[in-house]
């Protein structure tokens, strides 16, 4: 008999009466509970791995990663994909976020959008979706139907899928091939999920996209050598990288890669001139 499904993002808070709690009290109670969303996270560690190992298989294979989710979860995913271009110097047409409304949605609520069970599924036809790709659904609830459709379809499809949720044996967890449930309780505002979920969703994402870029060859050492220089205090660090690594001047650093346009070709080549 399977577990029974209870929304404990919708429980009632732990506190009350907030009204009358002074800004350090509040403060220090919205820490408080901060302070669980790691522990729920490592707690999930085996499943986060397991999904990590997919979306690297995937992308190694000529696949993309695609998050997909409404409200607060639709924004973490283009938060997270919009990222990694200038982090890991790929194509911003790796790691693609969509959200329930569209682009809209992205500042604004659009109203039932979540609610339309067939048009997750359309938006990721847009961009001509296939089983080289994988898919993660992110809610909050587990629950939201554009993003538990969408899913359902991938299977289908033969499209691999993961999730990433924080109630546990929600509808999205059950139709997702590789689910992570990070059960981090009540919200401090009863409900308000864009808080320790999205505190939740948010490492993970990052643990999703920095294993796998590391595991894709996208870091050296500890440094972001495929960034893209796209403003001055990258231009900066990445001089100083260089520097760090070849013994040069800063100035020499910062002819090299005026002259490469990249830290690592510049790190390859410096020696070579």
């Amino acid at each position: 008999m399977s577990e029974e499904f209870i929304k404990t993002t919708e429980q009632a808070s732990l506190y009350d009466n907030l009204e009358q709690m002074d800004i350090k009290t509040l403060l220090k109670n919205i820490n408080q509970e901060d302070q669980k969303v790691a522990l729920a996270v490592n707690k999930q560690l085996p499943q986060i791995e397991n999904l990590t190992h997919r979306i690297v298989k995937q992308l190694e294979n000529g696949g993309r990663l695609f998050y997909i989710g409404a409200g607060t979860s639709g924004r973490l995913g283009i938060l997270d994909a919009s990222e990694c271009p200038p982090t890991f110097g790929v194509s911003s047409e790796l790691v693609i976020g969509i959200i329930a409304g569209g682009d809209q949605a992205i500042r604004n609520a659009v109203e039932n959008a979540e609610d339309h069970e067939l048009q997750g599924w359309d938006d990721l036809k847009d961009y001509k979706i296939s089983s080289k790709d994988i898919v993660v659904g992110i809610a909050a609830s587990g629950t939201t139907p554009y993003v538990v459709k969408a899913l359902e379809k991938c299977n289908q499809e033969n499209i691999p899928t993961g999730c990433i949720t924080c109630n546990k044996n929600s509808p999205l967890a059950k139709v997702a091939n590789l689910p992570i449930q990070v059960i981090v309780g009540p919200e401090f505002v009863t409900g308000s999920s864009r808080m320790k979920a999205g505190t939740a969703q948010k490492m993970v994402l990052n643990m999703l996209t920095t294993t796998t870029m590391i595991q894709l060859g996208k870091v050296k050492g500890n440094q972001m050598v495929d960034m893209q220089l796209s403003n001055q205090k990258l231009i900066e660090r990445g001089t100083k990288m260089i520097q760090e690594a070849t013994g040069f001047s800063y100035k020499e650093s910062q002819i090299a890669l005026k002259k490469y346009g990249n830290v690592r070709e510049a790190i390859k080549n410096i020696n070579h001139d």
